[in-house]
């Protein structure tokens, strides 16, 4: 057992690494829910936890922060934002207290859009030598919002919730060329259906694939030297 939410305080042992996933609640295409971001960090966090176990590591996986900074999608309807001061000062709380008996924090992000906050809170608990750290789930090595590869990976972890009657291309084009309008409008800018990259051709498999690497890379970062301080 390794979710912090289903433990007794006896059970927690001081020293250990804690664990947190960071997702958000905001549009990902016609095709994916709200949630996808959130339930990958989660998949990725617990899978962590079961490798880090395996090599004797003992950690806890806390419940997700469902919630991140995601104002590029607030063109949406249903799109959920707290934004990055909000987002910056719930990890440095969360932090701070977890550390009074972890021996780090690490946090697993699945939306690129928690960087900045994620980055900035880092900074701040350094300076005050905390010990923790952020990592990304990488699926934007991929494509970068609602695509192949966020559609795969929910078609394996939660298939019930995958619309791929719906899934349609969107914007396909590098990040690089697209940013420009998105900083100045948002992913509505660019992207009518909200989806940058093309979902359609997804599978299971894929996606099991996917996050077996997101797992493994992960997990090393974790075991590297110190951590990995993203940031």
């Amino acid at each position: 057992m390794s979710a912090l939410g289903d433990a007794t305080w006896p059970q927690v042992r001081q020293g250990t690494i804690l664990l947190v996933p960071v997702g958000s609640l905001e549009q990902h295409g016609p095709h994916l829910p709200f949630d996808t971001d959130t339930t990958i960090a989660t998949a990725v966090t617990q899978g962590v936890a079961e490798r880090l176990a395996e090599q004797g590591v003992q950690s806890w996986t806390a419940p997700p922060i469902p919630i991140g900074s995601s104002g590029e999608h607030q063109s949406f309807p249903g799109t959920v934002s707290i934004g990055s001061d909000a987002l910056h000062l719930v990890v440095v709380e969360l932090v701070r207290s977890a550390r009074t008996w972890a021996e780090r924090v690490v946090l697993v992000n699945g939306h690129g859009g928690n960087a900045a906050a994620l980055t900035s809170a880092v900074n701040q608990l350094t300076f005050e030598r905390q010990t923790a750290c952020w990592l990304p789930c990488r699926t934007e090595e991929f494509d970068l919002h609602a695509g192949r590869t966020e559609t795969s990976l929910m078609l394996h972890l939660r298939p019930e919730v995958v619309r791929m009657d719906l899934a349609e291309p969107g914007d396909t084009r590098p990040l690089a060329e697209i940013l420009p309008a998105m900083r100045a409008g948002g992913v509505a800018a660019v992207s009518a259906n909200g989806v940058l990259g093309d979902p359609t051709g997804a599978t299971a498999a894929q996606g099991a694939a996917a996050l077996t690497m997101m797992i493994e890379q992960t997990t090393m970062d974790v075991m590297a030297p110190g951590g990995v301080a993203v940031g």
